[in-house]
């Protein structure tokens, strides 16, 4: 299970404005203001600014513990900043944390407690997808998913899993396993028709996008 935790604040930095964007005061501050977010995998945020003051922003709620809002009951330039890093994919929106994915140690957002492994979106494969067998360089059909283990799947014909196969040992062994199909294709005098399809299941980096 994924351990709730604060997942590493985004760069204090300020954020450009957008070109030709009208923004009232407190909009363009939370932009042209040096500031980090980070999160705790809820709805609440941890802001610092510039000067190193750090304030609480409840994104859900719409509160937060600066004085701007506080005393004042603004939308507080904090609020803003926040909303801002979700929508733009430098924090993760509430509810999420961040974590390396299973294979890349690419960021990827999650929700807080999901379970593993944890795929960025060039390494998550869907039944139905098609991939490029580095090996090969053929073309294959997804036709499973599994978050078990390379080394936990065996392939009776080798008596050997599937971490161990000869072709598979430059991959990682804990990456979770795909199961594919080789499209062949055979013709006959009624024209091209689906020959043998053989399912072989491979570790998850094996695999690529075939736009990659």
């Amino acid at each position: 299970m994924t351990h709730t935790r604060s997942t590493p604040a985004s760069q204090k930095a300020n954020l450009p404005v957008p070109s030709g964007a009208h923004l009232d005061e407190r909009s363009r501050r939370a932009r042209e203001e040096p500031m980090s977010v980070t999160s705790f995998g809820g709805d609440v945020y941890e802001v610092e600014t510039e000067s190193g003051n750090r304030y609480l922003a409840n994104v859900v709620a719409g509160t937060c513990t600066c004085p701007d809002h506080v005393f004042r009951e603004a939308r507080c330039k904090h609020l803003r900043r926040v909303a801002i890093e979700i929508t733009e994919g430098r924090v993760p929106p509430p509810g999420h944390v961040a974590v390396p994915c299973s294979v890349c140690s690419e960021s990827v957002f999650v929700p807080t407690g999901s379970d593993e492994p944890h795929l960025c979106p060039r390494h998550r494969f869907q039944r139905g997808d098609v991939a490029r067998d580095r090996e090969t360089g053929g073309l294959v059909l997804v036709v499973a998913t599994s978050d078990r283990r390379a080394d936990e799947v065996r392939v009776p014909s080798h008596d050997c899993t599937v971490a161990e196969y000869a072709t598979n040992r430059d991959y990682p062994a804990d990456d979770p396993v795909v199961s594919a199909v080789y499209p062949a294709v055979r013709v006959t005098d009624d024209g091209p028709e689906p020959g043998s399809l053989r399912v072989y299941t491979f570790p998850v980096s094996r695999l690529e996008r075939p736009d990659v």
